[in-house]
């Protein structure tokens, strides 16, 4: 197979554990506490504490958390679902009532309970190894004594500064007398240091049934939405059931439904089906089956993933043998399908994305995020933090079983993953690719990379990816710069609507993060994606 790619950034290294993440302070915190005897559990609360502070453009304490967990000692692999659920006061007949068609992006009907701090305390209460006080103590340091802001991140808080912020009640508060920060100015955040004071204190009922669930109420219900105390205090993280697909030698671990995991691994079982190695990992034939497999993926993912509590996904339908070679069958060699539908089952009952691994060689593959930036950019007035918007994936569709309701949690994007040996079901890696809906693409694209064409985690970061834009009325295969221009011509005689990308919008293409575990000798390496100012980073 003919394919040649300089990756321009080494991968890291080392013996001992290793933090990968798209922050450098939040990567150090994370180190940090890893060099001080701290498991991979604790690590990675302290570094999505950090990233609270030093990435509020993606991610932080007002959002929510999907989270993998690999323990070594018995090489079992534990998901948990920290998402929240819609107010018990809205509903389709709410929103009707209110004249809307579909939900404005930011408006606080689209704040879902935040599920983040919850799901930070119950992953260190079940492996972790620290306090809660010790771990965020970096975040409460840096958002105190101020850190200076990098240039991606200052890039997408200028863009949130006009789009968000300024519009939404008290989103100023994040910003320095009305202006997003610059790249390299110093940013404080007292009120995150307060919220993050009281919760390392008062333990998680702070959060949702003490001053701070209040300020969050009292601030949603002034800008017109509908969220009660006692949301607030209903709310629950679950441990779940992980689901996995065979693929190569390797178990591919995604979180089941609500998250869009299930869409990586439909695509996957889909190419199962070819034999990907005939063709280069950037030609256009290869490129044709993998996006036509992720269209297949996502109309299904559309379709069928929403609240498991309320309408569970016929997984074991979709992630079938039979169901794969049904779906194959519908991707042509020499033309783009115009019209792909989900399938029917036979008659049955911003995000950031970071991952760690220890000395003892478990790992945690974690996802922490407000959905769209700063989500809807209200802030609870002194706590400096942002809600999420995550309700704005609900479907207003009467029926559909991502249908909006009382008290359910909606469709969601965020999705770390995990992989194992087939075999043995030792560790090989923790990975994850962040960006909204880029999110299943970038995991079936890196999961090639890995375990068909077993590039090393850098490589296969750097490697140029494609986008399907998640677009009904003007579907477009986003095309990274680097990817041939032969390529490119040939998908779009293929009948793909290609459209090139360069710049700071390659964003559109994720940002992942990516640590491997060789077999043999027991030797980590890792991988930072060169689309955000990240790093992987050891001791």
């Amino acid at each position: 197979m003919e394919f040649e790619f300089n990756s321009r950034r080494s991968p890291v290294f080392s013996k001992h554990g290793i933090v990968a993440s798209s922050q450098p302070l939040a990567t150090v915190a994370g180190v940090e506490i890893l060099r001080k005897g701290g498991n991979a559990a604790s690590a990675a609360i302290s570094v999505a504490a950090t990233l609270n502070v030093t990435e509020p453009t993606s991610t932080g304490i007002g959002g929510d958390v999907f989270v993998l967990y690999y323990q070594a000692k018995t090489r079992e692999v534990f998901a948990l679902n920290g998402s929240g659920r819609s107010p018990q006061g809205l509903s389709l007949k709410k929103i009707n009532q209110a004249g809307m068609v579909t939900l404005p992006p930011f408006h606080p009907y689209t704040v879902t309970v935040p599920g983040a701090c919850a799901a930070w305390f119950d992953l260190n209460e079940r492996f972790g190894n620290r306090t809660m006080e010790i771990l965020l103590e970096p975040a409460i340091a840096l958002a105190i004594e101020g850190f200076p802001v990098t240039p991606i991140t200052a890039y997408y808080w200028q863009r949130a500064a006009v789009n968000q912020l300024e519009q939404a009640l008290n989103g100023k508060e994040l910003l320095i007398n009305g202006n997003a920060p610059l790249a390299g100015q110093i940013f404080c955040n007292n009120g995150l240091a307060r919220t993050f004071q009281l919760i390392s204190k008062g333990g998680k009922d702070t959060f949702y049934q003490g001053e701070i669930a209040q300020a969050i109420v009292r601030t949603i219900q002034e800008a017109g939405g509908v969220m009660q105390l006692s949301d607030l205090a209903a709310h629950t993280s679950d441990w779940v059931e992980p689901i996995r697909l065979a693929y190569q030698q390797a178990h591919i671990w995604e979180c089941p439904p609500n998250g869009q995991g299930l869409a990586a691994l439909i695509a996957l079982n889909i190419l199962n089906q070819f034999d990907l190695t005939k063709f280069p990992p950037l030609s256009s034939q290869r490129l044709h089956l993998q996006i036509e497999a992720m269209r297949l993926a996502f109309a299904d993912a559309w379709h069928y993933i929403a609240d498991p509590k309320t309408n569970p996904a016929p997984v074991d339908w979709l992630l079938s043998s039979e169901y794969a070679k049904t779906r194959s069958a519908l991707i042509s060699p020499i033309k783009s399908n115009p019209n792909i539908q989900h399938g029917v089952p036979p008659a049955t009952s911003d995000t950031v994305y970071f991952c760690v691994v220890d000395a003892e060689g478990n790992a945690c593959s974690f996802i922490n995020s407000n959905y769209m930036g700063f989500g809807t950019g209200i802030v609870p007035s002194g706590f400096g933090f942002s809600l999420q918007n995550r309700g704005h994936n609900f479907s207003l569709q009467p029926g559909h079983a991502n249908q909006l309701e009382p008290g359910k949690r909606p469709y969601h994007t965020i999705i770390p993953a995990l992989a194992t040996h087939r075999d043995t079901q030792a560790l090989i890696a923790p990975f994850g690719v962040m960006g909204g809906f880029m999110q299943p693409q970038g995991h079936m694209q890196v999961a090639i990379s890995l375990f068909l064409d077993q590039l090393n985690p850098q490589t296969a970061l750097d490697l140029p990816r494609f986008c399907i834009e998640p677009d009904p009325f003007s579907p477009s295969i986003l095309i990274e710069e680097g990817i041939p221009f032969k390529t490119i011509a040939e998908l779009a005689a293929l009948g793909h609507p290609v459209k090139p990308i360069t710049g700071i919008n390659r964003s559109y293409f994720g940002r992942g993060q990516i640590i491997t575990k060789d077999p043999i000798n027991g030797v980590l390496c890792a991988g930072s994606d060169p689309r955000a100012d990240g790093c992987a980073m050891t001791y």
